[in-house]
């Protein structure tokens, strides 16, 4: 299985940052993660992530939607504005606990590539992987 060349971990809860990172670990997804406790500081390292990647070694971004300051939202409508190089190997899966009506319809206006519910499981990742990476991590 190719790993992903990083994953940029994004919630203002560094406990689920943290456990997510674990599982992802666990599984061998990528070269490396970051993680970022707002949508400032999680912009910040995707520019920069982003500026050295290409589509051959990708990046997934795990957004957490309702943050203080930048949530996830403003931070998907600050990404739209980089340049297209240095989205190309970006993909971006929103990551909620709450899913009300109101920001559904909001996040499907969005250019991301999913929504998936808290908590982060194996068999979410693996469903991320397969439908964005065409990658597949769990056995059996």
């Amino acid at each position: 299985m190719i790993k992903l060349s990083s994953v940029l971990l994004v919630d203002d809860d560094p406990a689920t940052n943290h456990l997510n990172e674990r599982l992802l670990k666990e599984l061998g997804v990528a070269d490396q993660y970051l993680s970022a406790n707002d949508g400032e500081q999680a912009f910040a390292a995707l520019k920069e992530l982003s500026a050295n990647a290409n589509p051959s070694s990708p990046v997934l971004v795990l957004l957490d939607v309702k943050m203080p300051g930048m949530d996830g939202m403003a931070f998907v409508e600050a990404y739209q504005q980089l340049p297209l190089a240095q989205k190309q190997a970006v993909v971006i899966v929103m990551h909620t606990a709450s899913m009300s009506s109101h920001d559904l319809g909001r996040i499907e206006a969005l250019p991301i590539a999913g929504l998936v519910s808290k908590p982060l499981t194996r068999d979410k990742v693996d469903l991320i992987l397969k439908l964005h990476y065409q990658r597949q991590f769990l056995v059996g």
